[in-house]
């Protein structure tokens, strides 16, 4: 049994939101009891006991969609790199760093990537990888890392026929495999990895390749793709695929349905957004790589009002969620023109939808702190210097809180980064190897040594 108490608790269950000097027992996976500390103490006199040291407990967070094969870019500048637009970003950029990118590369990206989401508070990602130097194996190659670090991790492989339809065939492969081996261990009890079927964006996916996919999943899972980032999926449908959108595309193919999820969604049409609607498909919106990209502010607030579900990423811009929730909130005013927009969406999307995909797809209830609730439990360090209450929670964390707030981070019962450092994780030795698979990157993508 683990008590985690000494702080104020935001729950985010609405039977009881918000507990002044309350506590979280952690039995085993699982939240066993939420309520004022003095009682839970009362109660389990023999559990080991986490001091939040007066700070904020509240559930961890959710992240919709990042991009481990990114892990290793920090700091990077590849030869030749001066995009003017978003495919020549993609081109001279992020497909040249996918290439090059091996199994041991691709593990020291994952590395890089769940620890500095675990250093935010975020205990579950839903991942969309590419590397297409080393195709087979990728996916367990990060599952490996997430079951070592104690992240809780979706995972999909970005299938596309930019590479030749060996590597298309590679990569449906190891979805189908992966997403086949997801499924026979959470059939199991673990509640810890799930799978996706990935796929990149329309503009690079073929009629054929789509069929390719929905055949190979065969309703084993939703899919996670992107659409409509850039305009490149509008011409291409315009060009090549006889006028017809992207997102209808999708809904031909089988693609589409309540377990999908659409990244970005930019430049979609009203009635492709009818079409999501109507198959219950999800949405993903990432302020803040779409504006670093120049691709434009996703039509979010007409999203909420047409009764499509839309989520909260990253694109692996950042791994802090709540630097992602205050750039949404800006950049949908500064759109809209209108200082008074976009609180609800933004607060749904984090602490509500956020939760409800990553429950959906890991057969636990995930972002609540209440009895039966996956034991996702962050520690946030807030000292407050005005009225801090259930009445405000949602605006000291847009305006006060970042991910690196976080002290201590939870998942699934163990306690995995507790007073800033990690626990039962070597960190330094993790990050001097890390170092070594990045410079053989870098050297691969500029021809010299670093």
């Amino acid at each position: 049994m683990l008590l985690v108490g000494n702080g104020r608790v935001i729950t985010r269950d609405p039977a009881r939101p918000y507990i002044e000097r309350g506590a979280v027992a952690i039995d085993g996976e699982l939240i066993a009891c939420v309520g004022e500390e003095s009682a839970l103490k009362e109660r389990y006199p023999d559990a080991a006991y986490v001091d939040a040291r007066g700070g904020v407990i509240m559930p961890g967070l959710v992240n919709c969609h990042t991009h481990i094969y990114s892990g290793l870019a920090r700091g990077l500048s590849i030869k030749g790199c001066d995009p003017r637009n978003f495919l020549e970003n993609l081109e001279q950029q992020w497909w040249k760093i996918d290439d090059n990118l091996t199994l041991d590369g691709t593990r020291a990206s994952a590395y890089a990537t769940i620890l500095e989401s675990l250093r935010n508070g975020v205990t579950t990602i839903f991942d969309h990888h590419a590397s297409f130097c080393e195709i087979p194996g990728s996916l367990f190659a990060i599952k490996d890392v997430a079951e070592e670090t104690g992240i809780r991790a979706c995972l999909c492989y970005e299938t596309s026929d930019r590479r030749g339809d060996e590597k298309r065939d590679q990569a449906i492969a190891e979805n189908a495999a992966f997403a086949r081996w997801a499924a026979e261990r959470q059939s199991s009890g673990n509640h810890m990895i799930a799978a996706m079927f990935g796929g990149h964006a329309t503009f690079t996916l073929s009629d054929e390749t789509m069929d390719k996919m929905a055949e190979a999943n065969a309703g084993l899972t939703g899919f996670h793709i992107h659409v409509c980032e850039g305009m490149n999926d509008v011409w291409d449908s315009r060009e090549k695929r006889g006028g017809i959108p992207p997102v209808e595309r999708l809904l031909q193919h089988g693609l589409l349905g309540p377990r999908t999820m659409l990244g970005h969604c930019i430049h979609v049409t009203p009635a492709e957004m009818e079409i999501i609607k109507e198959t219950g498909t999800h949405v993903v919106n990432n302020p803040e790589s779409n504006m670093n990209n120049a691709v434009g502010i996703a039509p979010v607030l007409e999203f909420w009002r047409r009764g499509i579900p839309v989520h909260l990423g990253t694109d692996a811009y950042t791994h802090d969620m709540l630097e992602s929730l205050k750039v949404f909130i800006i950049a949908q005013r500064h759109n809209a023109a209108m200082p008074n927009v976009g609180w609800a969406e933004d607060m749904g999307m984090l602490f509500q939808n956020n939760p409800a995909m990553a429950s959906a797809y890991f057969g636990r209830e995930i972002g609540a702190l209440k009895p039966g609730a996956a034991a996702d439990v962050i520690v946030m360090d807030y000292p407050f210097f005005t009225p801090f209450s259930d009445e405000n929670v949602d605006g000291h964390m847009l305006f006060g809180m970042m991910g690196r707030s976080c002290r201590t981070t939870i998942v699934n019962g163990r306690v995995l980064y507790r007073d800033r450092a990690f626990v039962g994780i070597d960190e330094e030795r993790i990050n001097a190897w890390t170092l070594e698979q990045a410079k053989l990157l870098w050297e691969r993508l500029n021809g010299r040594a670093y």
